[in-house]
This record gives structure tokens, sequence and C-alpha cells, in this order.
């Protein structure tokens, strides 16, 4: 990887990187060594990018199929790749706390994988910042693939042939009411809750906010699974905040970490981010 230079952020995961600017040609042999640093080090944070809506949409193309945004197509059924991530709005508007919006994308601080409800879930996002607050408004990121190597291996054994179902609505009506088309485009669905890597072989189970239930299992024994993974994930040890930066592109892998926004004081700050995704390859049970 000659043209990356790596700097590690935590002992788990993560690297800063210099070297390569987002928004040039991105050769063959750049966009190879970019999915293996993704399998590496399953997070890439890029500071000081020139980054514009076209260069982000090229740079997702090149990595591989964008994802359409989930909101708009559920709510309106129009394909947009982009979604917009802060109390900013496309006009330059500021929304503040109380805003429906603004409440809304609360539900990002709770622990989640992007788009783990889908039948073809996320295999990377992208997310570029305009403009980030002066004081919170950090995302948190971990990794399920450390933490399912710390599992003890009867445990490893255990949930490997598990499935779980996501589910949207069950996760973000937690913080506020999903509008009827979108929550009807989004039907429970069903991902294994061990996934392996195929780049690299290494494990990582599959859970967060939308893992709703373990197929076959009760209501009471899945919850019990799921929190215990989500909490052996989510020490305070093991948790990366990555505080936003203008500039700032960071590029993480759904597949095997999770992240959550950590707050911020909507009604004093601005924070406005781009972000786009790249599906993966196809569905969890197939893989």
């Amino acid at each position: 990887m000659s043209q990356f230079i790596f700097e590690s952020l935590h002992p788990d995961f993560g690297a800063r990187v210099e070297g390569v600017d987002l928004t040039a040609e991105l050769s063959d042999d750049v966009v190879r060594q970019f999915h293996e640093a993704i399998d590496t080090y399953s997070l890439l944070w890029f500071p000081a990018q020139p980054m514009t809506d076209a260069a982000q949409l090229v740079l997702t193309r090149r990595l591989g199929e964008p994802e359409a945004e989930h909101v708009t197509l559920g709510k309106t059924g129009e394909v947009v790749y982009f979604g917009t991530v802060g109390n900013i709005t496309d006009s330059g508007e500021k929304q503040d706390g109380g805003h429906p919006r603004t409440r809304y994308q609360t539900g990002n601080e709770l622990w989640h994988s992007d788009s783990s409800f889908r039948r073809v879930p996320s295999y990377v996002s992208i997310n570029h910042a305009y403009e980030a607050p002066g004081e919170g408004g950090a995302t948190e990121f971990v990794s399920m693939r450390a933490a399912y190597a710390r599992l003890p291996a009867e445990m490893q054994a255990e949930i490997d042939p598990l499935h779980a179902i996501h589910d949207y609505v069950f996760s973000r009506t937690q913080r506020a009411p999903v509008d009827p088309n979108h929550a009807a485009s989004l039907p429970p669905v069903e991902q294994k809750l061990v996934r392996v890597n195929r780049g690299n072989g290494l494990k990582n189970y599959y859970v967060g906010s939308h893992a709703r239930s373990i197929v076959g299992w009760t209501g009471i024994e899945s919850r019990k699974l799921l929190d215990d993974l989500l909490a052996r994930t989510t020490r305070a040890q093991d948790i990366y905040p990555h505080q936003w930066r203008a500039g700032d592109t960071v590029i993480w892998d759904n597949r095997c970490l999770l992240h959550r926004g950590a707050g911020y004081d909507a009604d004093r700050w601005r924070r406005r981010m781009r972000q786009t995704r790249v599906a993966g390859r196809g569905p969890t049970v197939e893989e």
C-alpha cells in the first residue's frame, strides 16, 4: 500500500490515512488498496479533503454500488444517494433541537450498523463533514470483530449458527415516530448473527439497535443474548470517538463496526455532514 500512510487510531481498529486525495481519479490499484485497508482497519479517516457531492458520489461508485438513501426512498419512492446528517438544511437553514427532523436524528445516538435492517445491508458508509460543532457532535465507533474474538470459545460456537431479525421500526420508534410509508418500505429482515470477512477470514457478530430478536428464540431469551453481546462490544475502553472537523472524510465498515452519535447542542451549534453508502454484495444469509 505504497500510496497510503497509516496511523493507528485504536488498538482494535481504525487508521488515520495520509497520502491520497479522495477527489482525484483513483486507479484500479488504489481502489484495490482501499478494499484491503477497509478489511484490515475497518475505519479510515482522511483529514482535510476538498470534497464535493459530485466527487463523493464518484468515490462511492468506485468502491461499489451506491445504496439508495432509505428515508427518501421509503417516503416518496425517489432514489437519491445522499443523506444529510446534522441540523442544516440543503438551503443552509439551521434547525434547532426541537425541530422534528433534528429529534428524528437522535435515533442515530443508538448503537447501530447502517442498513442492517435491509435485506442487502451496507458494505461501507462514507461521511464528509462540512460543518462541525465546536463542542460535542462526535461519532463513537466500536468493533464487533474484536468483541467476537474476546468471547469464550464455547460462546462463539453457540452463536455461530444463529440468525437475528433486524427491524428499523423497532429501533427508531424508541426515539421518534417513523413515517408510515417509510415504515411499510422496511419490513423486518433476517441476518446472520455471525459474519465472516471474505478477505481475511475473520469473524464478527452483527448486532446493534436494529437487532430485535433471535430466530427461534423467545423474546426474553433473545434480548438477554443481544443485550449481552452489545454490552461486551461497547465497553468504554473499546470505543473510538471521532471528533469531527470540517474537511474530514471517514469511511467505515458496516459489516463489523457499530457506531452512534454522541449528541450535541443543536440550538447552539451547526452540524452538516453528507453521507453516502456502498451496498453489500448480497444478503448475509447467503454469505
